[in-house]
This record gives C-alpha cells, structure tokens and sequence, in this order.
C-alpha cells in the first residue's frame, strides 16, 4: 500500500512539473485555456458550437475521447480547429497528453483554448493540465443534484454553465437548488444558465470569457 501511494504521488507531482511549464508555453503566447469538465451528455460540445462563430479565427479545441474523433469533427464543422486525444480508457486527459498535443497541433492564432475532458465530474477534476481556469458543465436533464454530489468539480472550477435550459419544463429539475449547492460550496462561482437551441445565456457567458482573457 505504501508503494503504491508513493508511486502515485510521483506520478502527480511529474503531472504537475510537466502542467507549470504548460502555463509558462500558454502564457508565453497569449493564449488563455479553459479546461471544460463535465459527464457525458451533459453538452459541452454542442456548447463550443454555439459559441464557435463568435471565436472563428482566435480560438483552437483540444478533444479528449476514450474513443473516435467524432468530437473533433463536429468541432471543425463549427469552424475551429481540432485536435483529438484518444484515452483508450483512461478517465481523464494529463498534462502529458496535452503537451503531446501541443507539440503536434498549431496554435498559431489562437488566444483561447479550449480543451474538452473526458466526459465525467471525477477524474478530470483532480489534475491540472495546464488550464487558467476549468468550467464545469451541468445539463438540466441530469438532475439538480450534480453540483451537491460531485463537490470537488464545482469546488476547483470558476464558473458552472447549466446547459439545455430549454429542456427544464420536461424534466423535475430544480435550478435554484442548483445555484445554491454549488454557491455552498464555491461561493465566487460564476453560474450560466444557457440553452443552445434558444441561445439563452450565451452572450453573457462568452463575454466572461472575453473578460477573462482580457484579464490574464
């Protein structure tokens, strides 16, 4: 048991090393990186679509699938560019892979990156990959108890955005109690209700991350 927390610890603090000097690359650059977290589902591609016309032309993806490229595609149908980082089973992407893809991937251009985790509110909550910030994506349609039950998600991100909005009257959803778990348990996170059908929330999220940009 010791070795194994022994090893698991250096793994971390190499995973950490290899995260600093990403942050020193990305700032380097100009280039402000949002690490997207959240469960299968819940939207965070479709809501990289709806902001893509908005950042044509300064903004690169880096998506994170156990399989396929189906991601990427619709990434670049939307008009960004794309790269794919296939886990073949890992829970989450690290540092390594997204210097692995940095290396192969131009981000000539580019002053926001996105990168889209594996889709799950555990694993990819726990390491840093070099992000400025990470936002953590909920979906009504998931339940309002998501913020409540994966703490440290909501803990270690500055802003959660609640996708399908326009889907609330179909489902037993409470966004209030929402709002509220994760104000309990990160009280200066940023909350965007949004839907990618209707647009709902979109313009004030992208500016926050505009502002966020602007400020790094």
């Amino acid at each position: 048991m010791t070795t194994t927390i022994k090893l698991e610890e250096k793994v971390k603090t190499k995973g950490q090393e290899v995260a600093e000097e990403l942050k020193i690359y990305f700032r380097e650059r100009g280039i402000y990186v949002i690490n997207l977290i959240g469960s299968p589902g819940s939207g965070k591609t479709s809501l990289l679509e709806s902001l893509a016309p908005d950042l044509r032309g300064r903004t690169a993806v880096i998506e994170g699938d156990l399989q396929t490229d189906k991601d990427k595609l619709r990434i670049e149908r939307a008009g960004l560019p794309a790269y794919q980082l296939n886990t073949l089973g890992a829970c989450h992407l690290d540092a390594k892979m997204i210097r692995q893809a940095v290396d192969e991937f131009s981000l000539e251009g580019a002053k926001i990156l996105f990168i889209e985790n594996v889709g799950n509110l555990v694993c990819p909550a726990s390491f840093v990959i070099g992000e400025d910030v990470k936002v953590a994506v909920v979906s009504v349609t998931e339940g309002d108890d998501k913020p409540a039950k994966y703490p440290t998600a909501i803990r270690v991100s500055s802003a959660m955005v609640i996708t399908k909005m326009d889907l609330l009257p179909y489902t037993d959803c409470h966004v209030d109690q929402m709002e509220a778990d994760a104000h309990a348990i990160n009280p200066q996170m940023k909350i965007f209700k949004t839907s990618m059908k209707t647009g709902e929330g979109m313009k004030e999220f992208l500016a926050w991350i505009e502002e966020s940009a602007a400020a790094k």
